[in-house]
């Protein structure tokens, strides 16, 4: 399958608007296939009002009330997430030539059900990753241990996204991990279409090259 997973070091460093930038620079399908939190807007709702074109944005799979980790919020609402399902999915949806991305929650260890977390959701999938990262007090560590366990799962990685103001933090990271750099997405004075399709251009050359290694 041609898929193309973007996970986070964490919980809010911009998981979601590296997405979209990344879907508009390969053009490629958006899918967020489980969503937990829906009082507010949605990850793919906010994707598909940032994409050129938002045809591409397919629903999610799981729609899960509770803001918290989809196996507690699943939980919650007698629900249980099936990986296979997931799988199955991703399946139905891949089209030729057209890379998936798929958008996780939270990072590699965020627990889907009681027996399957996010990398093993990325395993089944076979999908390479793309780790975005932001500059915070222990960042480096969680950047640091989101590579090491990718590695140890033997999961293909394309590279990094970092997010806002630039740190020589990430200079570091990219040198210890020996994983590329594929862009810094800055900081958004507004974030819109106009400034994802800026991005994306910035980052499509390197992108395509990396994902295509």
């Amino acid at each position: 399958m041609n898929n193309i997973f973007i996970t986070g070091i964490g919980t809010g460093v911009g998981k979601t608007v590296a997405s979209a930038c990344v879907a508009e620079a390969l053009g490629a399908q958006y899918w967020k296939p489980v969503q937990a939190g829906l009082q507010d807007t949605t990850d793919t709702q906010t994707v598909r009002a940032l994409l050129s074109n938002p045809s591409l944005v397919r629903d999610e799979l799981y729609r899960l009330r509770m803001p918290a980790s989809p196996h507690l919020a699943a939980r919650r609402e007698g629900i249980t997430i099936f990986e296979d399902k997931i799988v199955e999915h991703a399946r139905k949806l891949q089209q030729p030539g057209q890379p998936l991305i798929i958008e996780g929650a939270g990072g590699l260890m965020v627990p889907l059900n009681g027996d399957v977390f996010m990398l093993d959701l990325i395993r089944a999938l076979e999908a390479k990753v793309i780790i975005v990262a932001q500059n915070y007090l222990g960042s480096i560590n969680h950047c640091l241990l989101t590579a090491m366990a990718l590695k140890q799962a033997e999961i293909p990685v394309v590279g990094w996204i970092f997010n806002g103001d630039h740190h020589s933090n990430e200079d570091d990271v990219v040198e210890w991990s020996h994983y590329p750099r594929i862009t810094r997405i800055p900081r958004a004075r507004k974030l819109n279409k106009d400034f994802v399709r800026l991005q994306a251009e910035l980052m499509g050359p390197l992108l395509q090259q990396l994902v295509t290694a």
